[in-house]
């Protein structure tokens, strides 16, 4: 039977319709950006044949809503195996930490990665419903081996996020970087190390 490894992209958040279509004009965008896969998208060419890569397309990811994410993830749950893996990065991150913070997963979990994963509580502002409202004991106790990957040089999600993350998953393996900013390149070999050796 193949490893399954489940892994959530980021996106964007608005609080505001307004706010949304005034990101989208100020977005630059290239040609050469949609032909690029990211290391998620090279998950299952460097991991091989004995695990089975996942990869869902969340709803309206570049203006998401938790509720949205949470039914389209609930449609996987029934297809997915006991002990997979799951991973999560940016908004894929926190959408992990906050669902299985606040709901009981069916199955047994192998392991939870969070990569670049913002910490959202209910008086901060960007990231509007992915607000984390309980403690993380959930997570800690159903995620199986939880795993936190952030860069010191991360522009989109400040290295504080990571912080208020080991404060509140303190059995957490973390790994830091200084050089790898949001984690966008196409390559990630220490998560791949990681995965292999659960």
């Amino acid at each position: 039977m193949k490893q399954q490894v489940f892994a959530i992209h980021g996106g964007n958040a608005f609080d505001t319709y307004e706010e949304y279509i005034a990101d989208l004009k100020q977005q630059e965008v290239t040609i050469e950006r949609t032909r690029s896969l990211d290391w998620k998208g090279n998950l299952q060419k460097v991991l091989g044949d004995t695990y089975e890569v996942i990869l869902p397309r969340m709803p309206n990811s570049q203006n998401a809503r938790y509720a949205e994410w949470k039914i389209w993830f609930e449609k996987f749950v029934p297809q997915l195996e006991e002990d997979v893996i799951f991973i999560g990065h940016s908004l894929g991150g926190i959408f992990l930490a906050k669902y299985l913070s606040e709901e009981t997963y069916p199955r047994k979990i192998k392991a939870t990665l969070l990569v670049a994963a913002p910490y959202n509580a209910p008086d901060d502002h960007p990231y509007v419903d992915f607000n984390i409202l309980t403690n993380l004991s959930g997570l800690e106790k159903q995620g199986g081996r939880v795993m936190l990957y952030h860069s010191k040089d991360d522009q989109m999600v400040p290295f504080s996020n990571f912080e208020r993350y080991q404060r509140e998953l303190p059995t957490a393996i973390a790994r830091v970087f200084n050089d790898r900013q949001h984690f966008n390149a196409a390559d990630f070999p220490e998560l791949i190390v990681d995965i292999q050796n659960l």
